[in-house]
């Protein structure tokens, strides 16, 4: 077992977001996950990332707040517990349109230069 305290988690800079930090809870260390890796969004109000895609899918969890996710689909809003995959290369933006903060769990493949 690989235990993380959360006063141990790291920031790292995501690209083409703003208004938010993210931390490192699980993955890119010794010892830790082989497949994936998990971080902690905390998006301010107005904050945001997209629009994107990446070569590999990733699953975002809201615990607080709400976050709304426009894919070519749509869009949606996602409030606390509610969560959605995005497929490999669908191109999706996320926008905090809220005036609370929105804390969501984001779980990612590792792209393959880092495995």
């Amino acid at each position: 077992m690989h235990v993380k305290r959360f006063e141990d988690a790291k920031p790292y800079e995501a690209p083409n977001h703003h208004g938010v930090v993210g931390l490192r809870l699980q993955g890119f260390e010794e010892a830790g996950p082989e497949n994936q890796w998990v971080g902690l969004s905390q998006f301010l109000p107005g904050g945001g990332a997209g629009p994107d895609a990446t070569p590999f899918e990733k699953v975002y969890v809201v615990l607080e707040g709400e976050m709304t996710v426009i894919t070519e689909a749509g869009e949606t809003v996602l409030c606390k517990y509610d969560s959605c995959t995005i497929a490999p290369e669908e191109i999706r933006t996320i926008e905090n349109r809220s005036n609370h903060a929105c804390t969501m769990l984001v779980v990612i493949p590792y792209p393959p230069e880092a495995i």
